[in-house]
This record gives C-alpha cells, sequence and structure tokens, in this order.
C-alpha cells in the first residue's frame, strides 16, 4: 500500500490538531429575524424570547412591506437573514435596509432544508436559526451606484440581443425570397446591407439599382452583387422583412437611450483615476461600426476614470467585455479576500471532491455568472492572439482539450482583473516568444530531473 507524502501527512496532522472540536454553537445574531421569501406572501420568524407570536405572515404589497419593518423594528431587531429567491426578496431587502437593518442574502444552496422541514414556517424558523449562530454567509449585493450601472447595461444587452434576433429573421425572409444578400456581403446591418434593404422596402426590384448601394469595401463586384439580389419578392415575405425591419430598427434606439442613460450615471460618479493617463488604445482593439460600441461617449476613458484601471490592455478583453465586468462585480473586490475567492464565485475554479486527501471526483456546479461567461469569450479569443496568452491557452487547448482550456484560461483572465482592481497594477504582455522560452526551459529542467532519477546524463548538442 502506497504511504502519503511527508508534506501531505504533515498537513493532516496539522488540520487534526487545529481543528475545534467543541460542539457548543456560540450566538452571534441575539436580534435577528428569518424571512421565507415568497412570491405573494412572505413568512418571519424571530426569536421566541421577543413576542408571543413569533412567527408571522405579511403580504408582498408596500404597505405590508412597510408593517413587517415596523413591527421588525418595535422588537429591536437589527439583522435579517433570507434567501435570494429570485427577484421577490429585492423590495424586501429595500424596505430593511431603509429602517437601519443589516440584511444578509443567503444562497439556497447553503441553507438546504434537512428531512422534514418542508413548509414556509418551518423554512424561515431554520434560516432564524442558521443566522442566530452565525452560519450563514452573505452573498455580494452591490450597493445602489453599482446596481444603476449594472442595470443599465443588462437592459442594453437585452435590447442587442433582441435586434439580433430581429437580424437573424431578415436574413430567413431574404432566403425565402431567393436574395442572396447574406452570401454577398458579410453583415448586412452595414451600409450597403441596410441601404439594400431599405431600397427593397421602398418597392425598388431592379438588382442593377440595388447593386448600386454597394460600399467600395465591399469585395463583391456590382456584376456578382446583382446576381445575388434577384428574388420572387413574395408579398407576405416582404411584409415580414418591413415588419423585422422595424423591430431591428426600434431595439437600436432603445440600445441609444440605455447608452444616454450610462452616460449620465458614469459622469456622476467619483473619480479615481485622471483620464489625461488613459494609455492609448491597441491598435486591434479600436471599436468598429459593428461592434455595437457606444457611439455618444468614449466607454473605454470613462470605465478608466471611475475604476482606476483599464482592462482592454488585457489580451482578449474589449472595451464591451471590460464593462461588463465591471457592472457585475465593481472596482472594489474587498468582498473577495483572495483570488482564489474570486474565481470561484465567478464559477471557473474547479470543485474538487477530496477523501483521504485524493481527488476522488469532480463535482461541476452551476454558477450564473455574467462576468464569468464573458471571461469564458474572451478566453476563446485567444487562440491566434501572438501574445503571452495566446501562447498560454493554445498550450493548454493542446494538452487539455478546447472546454478545459477555456476555462482555465478564463480563470487566469479573471486573476488579472482581479489584481488590476485591487492593487492598481498596471498589464504588460510579455509576447509569445517569451512564453515559449520559459516553457521550453521548464521542460529542460523536468527532462534533467527524470534522467538524473534514472542514473542518466543529459548533453546539450553543440552549436554547428
Amino acid at each position: 500500500m502506497r504511504q502519503p507524502s511527508k508534506t501531505r501527512k504533515n498537513k493532516r496532522s496539522a488540520v487534526a490538531r487545529n481543528q475545534d472540536w467543541s460542539l457548543g454553537l456560540a450566538v452571534v445574531n441575539s436580534k435577528a429575524a428569518g424571512i421565507d421569501i415568497g412570491n405573494e406572501e412572505h413568512f418571519v420568524a424571530v426569536p421566541p424570547s421577543m413576542d408571543p407570536q413569533p412567527v408571522r405572515m405579511f403580504g408582498c404589497y408596500t404597505s405590508e412591506l412597510k408593517r413587517m419593518a415596523t413591527w421588525l423594528r418595535s422588537l429591536g431587531i437589527t439583522t435579517v437573514a433570507m434567501q435570494s429567491t429570485g427577484v421577490y426578496w429585492i423590495a424586501v431587502a429595500d424596505t430593511l435596509r431603509e429602517q437601519g437593518m443589516r440584511v444578509t442574502v443567503a444562497n439556497g444552496r447553503d441553507t438546504k432544508n434537512l428531512p422534514g422541514r418542508k413548509t414556509d414556517i418551518q423554512e424561515c424558523q431554520w434560516l432564524l436559526k442558521l443566522h442566530v449562530y452565525g452560519l450563514l454567509k452573505d452573498s455580494f449585493v452591490p450597493d445602489e451606484q453599482l446596481l444603476a450601472m449594472r442595470r443599465y447595461w443588462r437592459q442594453r444587452q437585452q435590447h442587442i440581443a433582441d435586434a439580433s434576433t430581429a437580424v437573424q429573421r431578415m436574413q430567413k425572409t431574404l432566403t425565402q425570397m431567393n436574395v442572396q444578400l447574406r452570401n454577398a456581403i458579410s453583415d448586412i446591418t452595414g451600409t450597403t446591407g441596410i441601404s439594400i434593404i431599405e431600397a427593397i422596402l421602398s418597392g425598388e426590384r431592379d438588382p442593377e439599382k440595388l447593386a448600386q448601394f454597394r460600399d467600395p469595401r465591399v469585395k463583391k463586384s456590382k456584376r456578382e452583387l446583382a446576381q445575388a439580389l434577384e428574388g420572387n419578392w413574395r408579398e407576405e415575405l416582404l411584409f415580414i422583412l418591413q415588419q423585422e425591419y422595424e423591430t431591428y430598427c426600434m431595439y437600436q434606439c432603445k440600445a441609444a437611450e440605455c447608452d444616454a442613460a450610462l452616460e449620465r450615471h458614469l459622469a456622476r460618479l467619483q473619480q479615481r483615476a485622471d483620464p489625461a493617463e488613459l494609455p492609448p488604445c491597441p491598435r486591434h482593439k479600436k471599436p468598429r461600426s459593428g461592434d455595437n460600441v457606444p457611439s455618444n461617449f468614449d466607454l473605454r476613458e470613462e470605465l478608466f476614470r471611475v475604476s482606476g484601471a483599464d482592462l482592454t490592455q488585457i489580451d482578449g478583453i474589449n472595451v464591451l467585455t471590460a464593462q461588463t465586468i465591471l457592472a457585475e462585480v465593481g472596482w472594489d473586490v474587498s468582498y473577495w479576500p483572495t483570488e482564489g475567492q474570486f474565481v470561484s464565485w465567478l464559477g471557473l475554479a474547479p470543485n474538487h471532491k477530496i477523501s483521504g486527501g485524493k481527488i476522488i471526483g469532480r463535482d461541476y456546479r452551476k454558477v450564473v455568472s455574467g462576468a464569468g461567461q464573458a471571461l469564458r469569450m474572451c478566453a476563446t479569443t485567444l487562440l491566434r492572439s501572438k501574445t503571452y496568452l495566446g501562447a498560454q491557452y493554445r498550450r493548454l487547448r493542446t494538452k487539455l482539450g478546447a472546454p478545459k482550456a477555456i476555462k482555465a484560461m478564463a480563470a487566469r483572465l479573471a486573476r488579472i482583473v482581479y489584481r488590476m482592481l485591487k492593487f492598481g497594477l498596471d498589464y504588460v504582455d510579455k509576447g509569445a516568444h517569451y512564453y515559449e522560452q520559459k516553457y521550453r526551459e521548464q521542460q529542460i529542467r523536468q527532462i534533467t530531473k527524470q534522467a538524473r532519477k534514472l542514473g542518466l546524463h543529459i548533453v546539450a548538442p553543440k552549436a554547428a
């Protein structure tokens, strides 16, 4: 039987020595309450010593929430625990915070019921017990400024997604009419595509005249474009094309309104860095017309001003991804004491099952994180990047496969983001050649070590 290594054995012994085996639980929050959040009604439990009726039910209306807060304040309650149930908890938490109470929003995964605790009354009492003894961990809840920015940005992203759906339907309709515009140009929402669609909706059917709207940057010639614009022009399909184009324009206008609201909100935030110190934007990251970047203001400059860090300097992260990350996690990362906890919160860390000091399995827990998903998308763009991170991703992709390599590189990007936001560091790319050289030296050290164990000696060849 294989004996455990001394290092692992010492670590396990140290854990056993430092373990507190006392079974008593100390009261951490004596003036606490537990709330079971629902759609139509909320059940609130307080310690039985505070009220003859320790469990009460309140409705979901604002007057009921105020009555709940008044009752809890009359009992001297200072802290309240609840689960993050959908979006129903938000109004309750806001009302209680206005009354000066500390609200702990717990993850439902951490408050799983024991067998038998099935009713709403028992659920709020169970939350109360856990909170009284300090067994609940508070979830990350952004402050008002960050929450407003997150809501503006999420609304804008939803409009962009809806506009993309309308574009797909326009492509489908044009294909049904055998108007092969999608095969002639790369983007039908560009200058050429929009001009041609507007001309079609205005009644133009001549392919030669439609081809006159061709932009000089289009690779297809006018003759080839005219061949692609010859269709059957069915009336019902033209009607659908008209509606989808109007839908696309509507969502574009709504996204522009979100940009204006976001600009006003960012202007009110505290300045953490001088925009004059912003480094030049890399050439390959300059916004293009089809990137859906806000056009009414410089988003990159505003993000640098309010956060004090330019995340676009990191390879694979553009200004839209930087905005998504800052809208989800903010610029104050003190909630996560270490970068490992930050990576785990994003759902980018492995969840190992360990028994006897060995990894016996891996549990893939589902984490819904907009910032984590954005970092995964950034990792996929590093495949052809001639940078340090690009070389590292290609090696991981060869060794682990694409899915695991994407998650590993997303975790690497998250660690860089954490360091830049916490310590104000700048990211400097050392290049793919530097990474390849360091990796080669590492391989030579490993091979030399293996050869020494086998009693061999490696001799480097002489240069010709």
